[in-house]
C-alpha cells in the first residue's frame, strides 16, 4: 500500500510540476491576481510592489550563494571525498544505501545547509556507483530529505538572525524582540533537538519503505556519474605560477582565518550567524585544498550551482514585494491577511502549530529564510507576546515552516539536482511523501513539547 501511494505521488508530480523557473513565474502570477482580490489593490499597485521588491534580496542572495559555494568547495576536498567513499563501502544493498544517505544528509544539513545539500548529493552519487539496483531518483530525494531540518540547525538563517544584535532585530519584530535571543533557546533548545532527533532516526525507515519494487527501479549507469575533477598544478615556470600553487600562501591566509575563528568563538561562544558560518567554511576550504589554484578551481565548479539562486531570487523578492505590499485604502497585505487569519484562530497552546502551518504556506511564495522572516516576523512575533507564547519558539515555528515546504518547493533542490544531473520532477514525488511525514512530526512536536 505504501509503495502504491508513493508511486501515485511520483506520477502526479511528473505530470504536473513545471520547471523551477516557470514555477516562480506561475507563483508570481498567482500572487498578482490573488493579491488584488484579497487586498482590493489594482494591477498597477501590485506591479509597483513587484518592481520595488524585485532587487530587495540582493545582500541576502549573496550570503546564500556563499553558503552554497563555501559548502560545496569544502565538500570537494580530498579528505571529505575519501570520507564519502568510506561511508559508501559498508552499504551492500539498495535499502541500506537509501537509509544511509538519508541519515548522513540530515546530519550534514543540520550542520550547514549548503554543505548538506552538496554532501548529500555527492554521497548519493557515490552510493549509485557502489550499490547495484538502487533507484537513483529516490537516492537523490533521500539526500534532499535532510534539508527539512536545516532551519533548525546551526546554519538556519532565522535563528541566526534572532541571535544577531542590532536595531534590525527590533525593527523586524516590531519591538517584540529588543535584544538577541541565544541559540541555546532556539537551535539547541530541548524541544527543537527532540524534533530533529525523531526525524533523524525515523526518516531513513520512511525513505527505505518508498523504494520501488525491482521492476520499477530507475537505476543509472555509473559511467554517467564521473566526477568533475579539479586540475592538478602543472607547468610551474613563472613567478605567478609559483604564487598560484603556493602551499605556504594558502596556509598563511588559512591560519589568519583560524585565528579569527578562534577569537570569535572565545568572545561570542557558539553564537553563529550567516557571516561566521561562511567564514568558517571558506577558510577550512582554503586550508584543505592546500593551494590557491586548487581552491579557486573548486570555487569555479561550486559557483555553477548558484545560477538558479542568482536568477530566481529576484523573482521571489518580487513575489515578496507583492506579498507584503500594503493597500493604501485598506491597509492590508496578502501575507498579512494569511498570517492574521492564523493568529485569529490560535490560542496560547495552538499558536506555535498554526505559526508553523502559516509559514509553510507563505514559504511557497517566499522560499527564503530571510525573506520569510521579513514577511512574518512583524506579525507573528508581536502576536506571540500578546498571547504569552515564547518568542524563541514562535521564531522556530516560522523556521520549521520555511524548511518544511521546501520539500515540494523546487527552488532549493536546484544545487543537488545539478550535481545529480536530474530534474525536479524526478524527485519531488518522493519528496511529497517526506513532506507529509515530517509535517506530522514537526507539528506534533511544536504542539506538545
Amino acid at each position: 500500500m505504501f509503495k502504491k501511494l508513493t508511486q501515485a505521488s511520483v506520477k502526479l508530480v511528473q505530470n504536473y510540476l513545471p520547471d523551477p523557473f516557470l514555477f516562480a513565474v506561475i507563483l508570481t502570477l498567482i500572487v498578482f491576481l490573488a493579491g488584488m482580490g484579497i487586498t482590493s489593490q489594482g494591477p498597477i499597485d501590485m506591479i509597483k510592489h513587484w518592481g520595488n521588491g524585485f532587487w530587495g534580496l540582493l545582500a541576502f542572495s549573496m550570503q546564500m550563494a556563499l553558503v552554497l559555494v563555501t559548502g560545496h568547495t569544502l565538500a570537494s576536498t580530498q579528505i571529505v571525498k575519501k570520507a564519502l567513499v568510506a561511508l559508501a563501502k559498508p552499504c551492500k544493498t539498495p535499502l541500506q544505501a537509501i537509509m544511509a544517505v538519508t541519515f548522513v544528509s540530515t546530519i550534514a544539513c543540520w550542520i550547514n545547509w549548503g554543505f548538506g545539500l552538496v554532501v548529500g548529493a555527492l554521497y548519493a552519487r557515490q552510493l549509485a556507483k557502489h550499490v547495484k539496483g538502487v533507484d537513483y531518483r529516490l537516492l537523490i530525494a533521500s539526500a534532499y530529505s535532510g534539508f527539512v531540518v536545516w532551519h533548525a540547525g546551526i546554519s538556519g538563517s532565522i535563528p541566526l538572525q534572532l541571535a544577531t544584535p542590532g536595531a534590525a532585530l527590533e525593527a523586524a519584530t516590531k519591538g517584540a524582540v529588543t535584544s538577541p535571543i541565544s541559540t541555546s533557546l532556539t537551535i539547541f533548545s530541548t524541544y527543537n533537538l527532540i524534533i530533529v532527533g525523531i526525524i533523524l532516526f525515523t526518516m531513513p525507515f520512511i525513505t527505505r519503505a518508498m523504494h520501488p519494487s525491482k521492476e520499477n527501479v530507475v537505476a543509472i549507469d555509473p559511467s554517467l556519474l564521473e566526477d568533475e575533477t579539479i586540475e592538478e598544478e602543472v607547468n610551474i615556470v613563472t613567478f605567478a605560477d609559483k604564487i598560484e600553487n603556493s602551499f605556504i600562501l594558502s596556509m598563511i591566509i588559512g591560519l589568519m582565518g583560524l585565528v579569527f575563528i578562534g577569537y570569535y568563538l572565545m568572545t561570542f561562544g557558539f553564537e553563529l550567524n550567516l557571516n561566521i558560518v561562511n567564514f568558517i567554511f571558506l577558510f577550512l576550504g582554503i586550508i584543505l585544498h592546500k593551494t590557491p589554484k586548487r581552491f579557486l578551481n573548486a570555487v569555479s565548479i561550486a559557483a555553477k550551482g548558484t545560477s538558479g539562486i542568482i536568477i530566481q531570487f529576484p523573482f521571489y523578492a518580487g513575489i515578496m514585494g507583492m506579498m507584503v505590499g500594503v493597500s493604501a485604502t485598506t491597509g492590508l497585505s496578502f501575507a498579512g491577511v494569511i498570517s492574521q487569519w492564523f493568529v485569529s484562530i490560535s490560542n496560547q497552546t495552538t499558536y506555535p502549530l498554526f505559526t508553523f502551518l502559516s509559514a509553510g504556506i507563505v514559504n511557497f511564495f517566499v522560499p527564503s529564510g530571510g525573506g520569510q522572516w521579513a514577511v512574518q516576523a512583524p506579525i507573528m512575533m508581536p502576536a506571540s507576546v500578546e498571547l504569552g507564547v515564547d518568542t524563541a519558539k514562535t521564531a522556530m515555528a516560522i523556521a520549521w515552516g520555511d524548511a518544511w515546504t521546501n520539500m515540494i518547493q523546487p527552488f532549493w533542490a536546484l544545487p543537488a539536482l545539478a550535481i545529480a544531473k536530474l530534474g525536479a520532477r524526478d524527485i519531488m514525488g518522493y519528496c511529497l511523501v517526506i513532506l507529509i511525514y515530517s509535517g506530522v512530526i514537526i507539528g506534533l512536536g511544536l504542539l506538545f513539547l
